[in-house]
């Protein structure tokens, strides 16, 4: 009998007990729980896809040189553009050699001669080329960034040359053993012959006769503020301020979210993260930024990796260009605008560390019926609309691309011609 009470105590002090600490846990009925479940915070898994460092490593386009001045460019996503690259990372560039850029005439050589020449923006690092490219790591040269990589055959070499052009502007690396042959690169240019001809002046490509482009207009969906709050912070600890220009901050007291509704932007930003040490190189802040992005919101479309290197060897600005299009025109990038921001994905990073990240609250739900093809001006035609540019300063390249506008019916992308001059600043061509 006596154990039968001692069992019975027991069996009730076990449930007092559990009954004491579900109480503290949730407080009292009515008020808030210390202890959240999943289903209370908003569910971000759907916000956009993740992606691989690879896919967004690829040149912003690839130009083939026939010689006699004769060239035609191929832009991402086109069928020969995606022969070509597809073919050159199987090829192995070995032997680099570090010469002054002013020692060659490469204006010359890009006339003169038949090639290929890969363009990579403001600058892709050695160390995330070799995760696309059979790159041999070599001292001398995995510490650059670079901007462009020049093919070239000569009528008197068998041997190829290849050329890796550092994004500072003063050094160029050549893979003295490279497994490419005349051969291989004529029947690359061949795929150029028949296409649109480029002429090369004062260092950009002007094509000779109009390029099409698809215009469109594509059916957006916009990220809430309550989405892009909860996958930064623990909504019970986040206090909300409200600015006189009528921007939203988050903060937990550590981080801070800004959301200009107006703007349909955000600026997240994380000061303290800047005093931790880490290990930081151009190739491990993108890499860090990928992972970022992919907890943090995700991808909606196509981008390619612009890397921008900082001020000093701490800090860095690492950016993702969107891109848009496909098949037979190709994708084009989709400008970001002072007046309208879309288009880019912004990271800022100190020591290895995410301090900053910027991109729009708008994605894209797919096309709309009202797509066309439209032609943009090539010839004497685009030759007298960059004349009005002359003035302001030096164009260092011209490219086509996207204007994008949002409207009652969604964002339209509008195809145009883009300058982007040797002061850095960027003017569409009216």
């Amino acid at each position: 009998m006596k154990e039968k009470i001692k069992s019975i105590t027991l069996v009730l002090l076990v449930v007092c007990s559990l009954v004491q600490s579900y109480f503290l846990i949730y407080r009292l009925p009515g008020s808030n729980p210390v202890v959240k479940t999943a289903n209370e915070y908003i569910k971000t898994e759907n916000m956009g896809t993740e992606l691989e460092a690879d896919e967004l490593l690829y040149p912003s386009q690839i130009t083939v040189h026939l010689g006699d001045n004769r060239h035609t460019v191929f832009y991402p996503e086109s069928t020969f553009y995606n022969l070509i690259y597809s073919r050159l990372k199987g090829r192995q560039f070995d032997g680099f050699q570090r010469y002054p850029v002013n020692n060659i005439n490469w204006s010359e050589i890009r006339s003169e001669q038949i090639g290929l020449e890969l363009e990579f923006g403001k600058g892709m690092p050695v160390e995330l080329l070799q995760k696309v490219m059979q790159i041999t790591k070599d001292p001398l040269f995995e510490g650059e960034s670079i901007s462009r990589l020049l093919i070239y055959s000569t009528d008197t070499e068998e041997q190829v040359r290849v050329f890796f052009f550092s994004s500072r502007g003063d050094v160029v690396y050549e893979a003295t053993k490279a497994d490419l042959r005349m051969q291989y690169v004529k029947q690359q240019a061949d795929f150029g012959k028949d296409w649109i001809s480029y002429t090369l002046e004062k260092g950009y490509y002007i094509p000779e006769q109009s390029i099409e482009m698809v215009e469109t207009t594509l059916r957006t969906g916009l990220f809430s503020t309550e989405q892009m709050q909860s996958i930064f912070f623990d909504p019970s600890i986040t206090r909300y301020i409200r600015e006189k220009d009528g921007s939203e901050i988050y903060t937990d007291g550590r981080r801070s979210l800004q959301v200009r509704q107006s703007r349909n932007w955000i600026n997240y930003t994380d000061p303290v993260a800047a005093a931790v040490t880490g290990e930081s190189s151009p190739g491990r802040n993108a890499l860090s930024a990928v992972d970022f992005v992919n907890q943090h919101g995700g991808w909606n479309g196509k981008y390619r990796l612009d890397q921008s290197e900082g001020p000093n060897a701490e800090s860095q600005t690492v950016m993702f260009q969107q891109y848009y299009g496909s098949g037979q025109y190709g994708a084009f990038p989709i400008i970001d605008q002072s007046t309208f921001h879309y288009g880019v994905i912004s990271l800022e990073l100190r020591q290895g560390t995410i301090t900053g990240y910027e991109r729009s609250l708008i994605y894209s739900l797919g096309e709309k019926a009202d797509k066309q093809v439209i032609k943009l001006a090539g010839g004497d035609e685009l030759r007298r609309k960059i004349e009005l540019l002359s003035h302001e300063s030096v164009i260092k390249r011209l490219y086509p691309a996207y204007l994008p506008t949002l409207g009652e019916n969604g964002l339209k992308l509008t195809p145009m011609w883009v300058a982007e001059l040797q002061n850095g600043a960027t003017r569409i061509l009216p």
